[in-house]
């Protein structure tokens, strides 16, 4: 969705974004618990039909924490929740929770919402929050996750950023 009127809006600087990524790093917490929960259930649930053996463990979380496979598979499907997360408030409204409370959104510079790949590429490129780095190194006030998916953080004023305006998630 095309917002030309957000087009206009100065770039977020550093410890503005680091205030919306402490919010949202309660939210991704939230979600990683939530996430996991069901994950385990789904887990339990396999090994009791016998769909998955015990192989000589005797708790259903040893099995599953000392088994490379699942260990590895349970923590790729907790990281893909999280990044989820993250890539469907960006690409539906621009802004997670915690950005809406600090009046920021990601959008491409034209105002136009970012598709839920370029979200997807910006979790990646964010490396866990390192990318915003940049920002200090930048005069353009772009993180490495900007720079790489051709989109900008910036700072709304209270009008624009009221729900009336937003179409989030």
């Amino acid at each position: 969705m095309l917002n030309p009127e957000h087009a206009n809006f100065p770039r977020a600087g550093f410890f503005r974004r680091m205030g919306a990524m402490v919010y949202d790093l309660m939210l991704a917490v939230a979600v990683y618990i939530f996430a996991g929960a069901i994950g385990f259930g789904i887990f339990t649930l396999l090994v009791k039909t016998g769909l998955v053996g015990m192989q000589g463990q005797e708790h259903i979380s040893d099995l599953l924490n000392n088994t490379p496979l699942y260990s590895g598979l349970y923590q790729v499907y907790l990281l893909i929740c999280v990044a989820t997360f993250y890539a469907l408030f960006w690409s539906r409204g621009g802004q997670t929770l915690g950005m809406r409370a600090w009046r920021l959104k990601v959008q491409h510079p034209n105002g136009q919402n970012i598709s839920i790949i370029t979200a997807y590429a910006r979790v990646v490129w964010s490396l866990l929050g390192l990318g915003n780095i940049a920002i200090l190194m930048s005069g353009e006030k772009l993180a490495l996750q900007d720079s790489m998916t051709r989109s900008e953080v910036v700072v709304l004023s209270k009008e624009a950023n009221q729900m009336r305006n937003w179409h989030g998630a």
